[in-house]
């Protein structure tokens, strides 16, 4: 599985705003949009934490 470059990050994030989009929204975006390629990254590399062992580390 590939993962985004930034430049792809920015394209796409870009793509998607609206035409009266402000900088703020791109931002948020472009934070939006990295925050998945790093979850990605992470399921890809198994450091991710079942929803069962979250609850029984935050004694629910």
């Amino acid at each position: 599985m590939s993962h985004s470059t930034a430049k792809d990050l920015l394209q796409e994030a870009a793509d998607h705003l609206p035409e009266g989009a402000s900088v703020e929204d791109a931002i948020e975006r472009l934070l939006f949009l990295a925050k998945i390629e790093r979850g990605k990254a992470d399921r890809e590399a198994d450091r991710l934490v079942e929803h069962d062992e979250v609850k029984r580390r935050l004694g629910l």
